[in-house]
């Protein structure tokens, strides 16, 4: 047992000017490949030693690798995956735009737009103002639909993505990483012109990712399945469906989950759920104690989320009455990436100890509560992910 709490965070990590100049010359074709990917090579070597500088234990590539076309630094994390999965058509359709309002009824989930999420609904007023301090995420872009058959064609990008990081931890003398991938559910959240059922939809996914998560975890690294379609569905849902239809709804995604993850080792694998990305009220988020028992039917070796949202930071308590697996983790998020406050190390040594009390202190690892790239200025990301490596310090020397 190790005699630290380890740290590590969700992925996303920001992307340096240099890179984002890289991948917008990549989108408008006015850079050579050679070039670009050592562009990219370096700009990870730099993150993963500045990781490993700030004492991050479980390090990752900061999601570089997942390239979206632009200069920007947000949505990679499942914009990635339109080059990887075969079975797609590109459209300049927003899957989620305003006037996609899709009503739910009894035992019939369906995710409305973004625009009509229940939360926006309440605080529109708020959502409309520009000053008020919302950011509500994402630019309208055109996203694929499925119109066929659901494959895996990101072989040569996943290849590339767990090259480039090990480079750079042989160079930055790195032991342990990560790399952040699309789980099922979230991956069948386009629109969808194929396949009958949602059902029949999430598990062509699960097959298809198998092949990502495969790969990661030959090479030696641990596949973190983000997963925020778990937790954050719940708000675009509209009307609010009842806890039992939603548990169902998300049992077909743990399904989905168990079987892409079939044959790999679960030591290797960590799920990660949030609320969403967006700087907001949440007040509709769902409970976790309504979820926790069906998320936790996930096969994998531990569960990354939201331990210092202020909407979430009390939930600690849905840890006193239950079991961990053997060897299971809890990477509770203990720095937020919602607001630009810099968490005092003294109150992320504090949280750990609340969830050390919990489960054990070996059974946790600090982390974020999400993605820290794009939706923070740099420095208070890197600031806040320093802090939370000084609060692990602090709460290792009290619980060991």
């Amino acid at each position: 047992m190790s005699n630290k709490i380890l740290t590590t965070h969700v992925g996303s990590l920001p992307r340096t000017p240099e890179l984002l100049d890289a991948n917008q010359q990549r989108a408008e074709g006015t850079i050579a490949e050679d070039k670009f990917f050592e562009i990219l090579q370096d700009s990870i070597d730099k993150v993963v030693q500045r990781q490993v500088d700030m004492g991050v234990d479980i390090v990752n590539e900061g999601e570089y690798g997942h390239i979206t076309s632009g200069a920007i630094d947000y949505g990679a994390w499942w914009n990635y995956s339109f080059s990887r999965l075969g079975g797609l058509t590109m459209t300049d359709e927003d899957r989620w735009a305003a006037q996609d309002v899709v009503r739910s009824t009894p035992g019939n989930i369906q995710l409305t737009s973004f625009a009509d999420r229940r939360d926006r609904q309440i605080f529109a007023d708020a959502y409309n103002d520009p000053e008020s301090g919302i950011f509500a995420g994402r630019a309208k872009v055109g996203n694929p639909k499925f119109t066929g058959p659901v494959t895996y064609v990101g072989q040569e990008e996943v290849a590339a993505d767990v090259k480039l990081l090990r480079a750079a931890m042989d160079k930055a003398g790195a032991k342990d990483a990560f790399v952040a991938a699309l789980s099922p559910g979230s991956a069948a959240r386009l629109k969808n012109e194929y396949y009958d059922t949602e059902t029949e939809l999430v598990q062509a996914c699960a097959d298809a990712m198998h092949h990502e998560y495969k790969a990661i975890t030959d090479a030696g690294f641990t596949v973190q399945l983000d997963a925020p379609d778990l937790a954050e569905a719940w708000d675009q849902i509209n009307p609010e469906p009842s806890v039992a239809d939603f548990q169902d709804w998300l049992k077909i995604r743990i399904d989905a989950i168990n079987s892409a993850l079939e044959g790999l080792p679960a030591e290797q694998t960590r799920l990660h759920i949030c609320w969403g990305s967006w700087h907001g009220p949440h007040s509709t988020d769902v409970p976790f104690e309504d979820i926790i028992d069906v998320i936790m039917e996930a096969k994998v070796g531990g569960v990354s989320f939201e331990g210092s949202s202020p909407r979430h930071a009390h939930e600690w308590r849905v840890w006193r009455n239950r079991e961990l697996p053997q060897g299971y983790k809890l990477y509770p998020g203990l720095i937020s990436h919602s607001t630009n406050a810099i968490e005092h190390p003294r109150l992320i040594a504090d949280r750990i100890i609340k969830f050390a009390e919990q489960v054990g202190p070996e059974n946790v690892i600090a982390s974020s509560d999400c993605g820290l790239g794009g939706r923070l200025h740099q420095q208070i990301a890197w600031a806040k992910l320093e802090a939370l490596v000084e609060g692990a310090r602090i709460a290792s020397d009290e619980l060991f």
